[in-house]
């Protein structure tokens, strides 16, 4: 299953913030415990979400449901394969399992979706298996610089890899620790072969479009929408403003009249601790 080009996938919690997400036109929904900004406030270990909670959401809406495993953790992924959910994310939201060792996706039916920070990254990945990728940005936060910079910094990596001779594809594999055979097919294909959605602090019609407009597959938006003063607007104008991302006269009207968004969270304020990005390579 593949996720469609400027879609937008939301995190909820419950049945009834999956309806919302659904009634506003996303395209899935990632069932979890908590939300990104709560995890990261409740701070201690952050785990695969109860199951009643992933079947509350299966039970309440038609589109796709996704739920996160730790990084690492065979058993957490082969539960929610049971449960047959849509999407396994294998999440640095969630304490990783494994600091060494992420899970070989190619041993599943389920398909899974990754982060990453750059080609390397995307490329390890892929290479164990992944249908799809995202930004790691930094989750819970309310501010997209680390989404740009991740989705930057891939793009770039993208384009300068299709302008390469095969005979140099190697050297490269060799300088990103990532798979030959992979560098060889984005190459090949002239982009990676599977859709890269943005994450990580979208919180606002504008910061979706940005994401599009830098070159992302789509969105997902995860403390942006719950954690707003308006859930239900926010949740249509982010799709909207993801679908119609060159639509200036339109994302005026979006943003207008929202409410108050998330807290957002500097960057500098973060110790290095506390940074989720950072928790897989």
């Amino acid at each position: 299953m593949d996720m469609k080009y400027g879609g937008v996938i939301m995190d909820v919690i419950n049945g009834e913030q999956a309806k919302v997400a659904e009634a506003a036109g996303a395209i899935a929904v990632m069932a979890l415990e908590r939300v990104p900004s709560d995890i990261r406030a409740a701070g201690g270990v952050a785990r695969m979400a109860d199951p009643r909670i992933v079947e509350e959401v299966q039970a309440a809406v038609s589109i796709p449901v996704m739920a996160k495993a730790r990084i690492g953790h065979i058993s957490e992924a082969r539960l929610l394969e049971a449960m047959k959910v849509d999407y396994i994310d294998e999440s640095e939201v969630l304490s990783p399992a494994d600091d060494e060792f992420h899970l070989l996706k190619s041993d599943y039916e389920v398909p899974f979706v990754c982060g990453a920070r750059d080609l390397g990254e995307a490329a390890r990945r892929i290479g164990e298996g992944a249908k799809m990728l995202r930004t790691k940005g930094e989750p819970g936060t309310g501010n997209i610089v680390e989404a740009v910079r991740h989705l930057r910094k891939v793009n770039a990596q993208v384009t300068k890899l299709i302008h390469m001779d095969e005979a140099e594809i190697m050297t490269e594999a060799r300088i990103l620790g990532a798979p030959y055979e992979v560098l060889l097919a984005i190459k090949r294909a002239g982009r990676l072969p599977v859709t890269n959605y943005a994450a990580g602090g979208v919180a606002t019609p504008a910061d979706a479009a940005l994401m599009m407009e830098l070159g992302a597959d789509g969105v997902f938006v995860g403390s942006g929408i719950f954690k707003s003063e308006n859930p239900e607007k926010f949740a249509r104008a982010i799709v909207k403003a993801t679908a119609n991302y060159r639509d200036y006269d339109l994302l005026i009207e979006l943003s207008k009249d929202l409410g108050t968004p998330m807290k957002g969270i500097e960057m500098s304020a973060l110790a290095e601790s506390e940074r989720m990005a950072a928790r897989s390579l």
